[in-house]
């Protein structure tokens, strides 16, 4: 598994955050950027966009030498890559390609990103001991575990080609930031407790990385235990963070289903890490 940028992450004392409003807060559409509140040079632009299977925000902090059409085409061309993931990959689609890679009507060499795919799933049953195993659930192949997270690095290498270096892409409690915030900072980055809510959050500030969580939403039997085929129940919720939101996805997937002993594979300088994984 190729790893090609190191997350740069710091993880403050919160109190230095009471007078510094986050700017992303996981799980929440909270979300807010001030677009005057740029600094010199640059655009600020928020967009939400809804799919079938989920809500995504993109948050960009472009350079002004792209201009408005410039940026609204970037933004454009990264949301019709998130709606096209869904449409062409979605597993509860009967047409989707992964739909007709499970009834025998393609190989996933058929098309490169859908390689690209199940190559994923195949590294992240290897990395997981096989807690995640996109061939161990009902209806067979289902890389629903990291596909919210594969969809978003893809709508965020859209934006890179266009120029735009700067930015968070959000997808309910997973994100991907890179670059700079429009305040000029990293991006600040607000993680709640899954099971206390009033204490103060972990407050994350970003300038690359990933924030991949499972079990948040409080839907019940959503991750299944690949080697009983019953719904996982030793957790209520896991946080992983690194460098790519695919592979963040997938453990966290994997460590909600897991339960402790999935903690083993963030030891011996693994370049990704449990922030939360808390028993019921």
């Amino acid at each position: 598994m190729r790893i090609d940028e190191q997350p740069r992450t710091r993880w403050p004392d919160p109190s230095a955050f009471r007078n510094r409003r986050p700017d992303l807060r996981l799980g929440s559409r909270r979300h807010r950027i001030d677009p005057t509140a740029a600094t010199d040079g640059r655009i600020a632009v928020q967009h939400t966009v809804r799919t079938a299977t989920a809500e995504y925000t993109l948050l960009l902090n472009a350079p002004e030498w792209l201009g408005r059409r410039g940026v609204g085409e970037a933004l454009r061309d990264s949301v019709a890559e998130l709606r096209a993931v869904d449409l062409t990959y979605g597993p509860n689609r009967p047409e989707s390609l992964v739909s007709m890679l499970r009834r025998g009507e393609i190989s996933p060499e058929s098309y490169p990103p859908l390689a690209d795919l199940v190559d994923r799933c195949t590294a992240m049953r290897a990395a997981t001991d096989g807690w995640f195993d996109a061939w161990a659930v009902p209806g067979g192949f289902d890389p629903g575990g990291l596909l919210n997270g594969w969809a978003v690095e893809r709508a965020a290498a859209r934006l890179r080609a266009a120029g735009i270096h700067d930015y968070a892409v959000l997808a309910g409690a997973d994100l991907v930031v890179r670059g700079r915030a429009p305040h000029g900072g990293p991006w600040r980055v607000a993680v709640h407790h899954p099971t206390a809510p009033e204490r103060a959050p972990l407050v994350l500030e970003m300038t690359a990385g990933a924030v991949g969580t499972s079990g948040v939403t409080g839907r019940q039997g959503h991750v299944v235990d690949p080697h009983t085929g019953e719904p996982a129940n030793q957790l209520v919720a896991a946080t992983v963070v690194g460098p790519d939101l695919t592979v963040a996805d997938a453990y966290a997937t994997a460590l909600y289903a897991a339960g402790p002993t999935g903690l083993a594979w963030f030891r011996g300088g693994s370049d990704y890490r449990a922030l939360f994984a808390h028993r019921r």
